[in-house]
C-alpha cells in the first residue's frame, strides 16, 4: 500500500517537473541587449516559455568597512566563574563513584553440573584462554555452577564468548550484577 502511495507522489513530482514548452535562452541580438524567450519558425515569441527574472534586487548588500577602520574588538570576558564550582561538583561525583562496586552486566554461565572435576577442568581451560577474566565457581548442593567475566554490556561478553566457544558449544550469556574492576 505505502509502495503505491509512494510511487504515485513521485509521479506526480515528476510531472509537475516536466517542461510545459520549450526553454527560454538568452541570445544577443547584435546592440549588446539580451533578448530572452524562444521564437517560433512563424518569427512569434513561444507562448507559455519561461523567462530570465533578476533576482539581484532581492539579494542583501553589506557596504564594505572603511579603509582605515579598526579591527573589531573581542567579546568580554565572562564576569560570573563557576570553573571552582563545576570542578568541585565534579570531585564530588567521581568520590561517589569510587563507592560504586556493583553493577548490572553480563557474565558467561560456562558450566552448571554435579561434577566437581569437570567444573575444575573446564574452569583450568577458560583461565588459559582468558586470563584477564575473572571467574566465579559456587556450588549450591548439589549443584556446581562456573560464571566467567564482568562485563558491562553484552557485546563485550559475546565476544569474550567467541574466544572460547569451542570449549563451551552450550554456552550462555547471563545478566547478573557484575563487580566493578578497580
Amino acid at each position: 500500500m505505502t509502495y503505491r502511495i509512494f510511487t504515485f507522489l513521485c509521479l506526480g513530482l515528476m510531472m509537475s517537473c516536466a517542461a510545459t514548452g520549450s526553454t527560454s535562452s538568452s541570445t544577443s541580438n547584435g546592440n549588446g541587449s539580451a533578448s530572452s524567450g524562444s521564437s517560433r519558425s512563424d518569427g512569434k515569441k513561444g507562448e507559455g516559455t519561461a523567462t530570465l527574472v533578476d533576482t539581484k534586487k532581492y539579494r542583501p548588500s553589506f557596504p564594505a568597512a572603511p579603509a582605515g577602520a579598526a579591527e573589531p574588538m573581542a567579546p568580554p570576558a565572562p564576569t560570573n566563574h563557576v570553573g571552582q564550582q563545576v570542578s568541585l561538583l565534579m570531585d564530588s561525583v567521581a568520590q561517589v563513584n569510587r563507592n560504586i562496586k556493583y553493577a548490572a552486566g553480563y557474565r558467561i554461565l560456562a558450566y552448571t553440573g554435579i561434577e566437581r572435576k569437570a567444573a575444575m577442568d573446564l574452569r583450568n581451560n577458560i583461565v588459559r584462554r582468558l586470563p584477564e577474566e575473572k571467574d566465579y565457581l559456587t556450588y549450591k548442593q548439589p549443584t556446581y555452577v562456573l560464571k566467567i567475566g564482568d562485563f558491562f554490556t553484552r557485546v563485550e561478553a559475546q565476544a569474550a564468548l567467541n574466544k572460547i566457544q569451542d570449549l563451551l558449544p552450550n554456552a550462555l550469556l547471563v545478566q547478573e550484577t557484575i563487580n566493578i574492576p578497580k
